[in-house]
């Protein structure tokens, strides 16, 4: 096992002690920040910070309970306009010297997301991007936006909106056309 770290925020388990928690706080510089917003296509990143600790959990695993604060500007998805969001989200992995991975072409996802499998190095800040990430709005939207109704269709032809491709959309109304006067709904009830 090698006793270079990867990088210089990630802790060497066997150096951390199993019953005292090891707090960590990262807030990258701006390079960092710029670097991580052109890794993940964002227009902006800014206080970004990742605050916790590291733990002893049972005899051989490790549980990291942390803090992700982050504000991010995001290209609009209808406008492309900027959009700001404030992101503060709690983060928990646990690290588990007995995992064991599901190599399946078909397996399902497990419910537990947090658990990962517990290596030589165990890195705040790669976590830190990892979270970001899973953090981030998928369809962030400018205030005011909206996605309007687009119609296609050959010259010549009618049209076809939305509405049109609903075909249980009108039997709503086909239902009411039916009931009779007396509020029935034209069943009579003889058999």
């Amino acid at each position: 096992m090698s006793r270079n770290a990867p990088s210089p925020t990630a802790y060497r388990v066997a150096d951390l002690s199993q019953n005292t928690k090891t707090e960590f706080a990262l807030r990258p510089g701006a390079g960092d920040l710029e670097r991580i917003a052109a890794e993940l296509d964002l227009l902006g990143l800014r206080k970004l910070s990742f605050s916790g600790h590291l733990r002893g959990e049972g005899r051989t695993d490790w549980r990291l309970d942390a803090t992700l604060g982050a504000t991010v500007i995001q290209p609009c998805g209808i406008t492309l306009q900027p959009v700001t969001t404030r992101i503060d989200v709690p983060v928990t992995r646990l690290f588990q010297a007995d995992y064991t991975e599901i190599d399946a072409p078909e397996a399902e996802m497990p419910d537990d997301d947090t658990t990962e499998p517990l290596t030589a190095w165990i890195d705040p800040a790669e976590i830190m991007v990892e979270a970001l990430v899973l953090a981030l709005p998928l369809y962030p939207r400018s205030p005011g936006a909206e996605l309007g109704e687009a119609v296609y269709t050959a010259p010549g032809a009618a049209p076809m909106r939305d509405e049109d491709a609903r075909p249980f959309a009108g039997l709503a109304g086909l239902k009411d056309q039916l009931r009779d006067p007396d509020g029935n709904d034209g069943d009579t009830g003889d058999a």
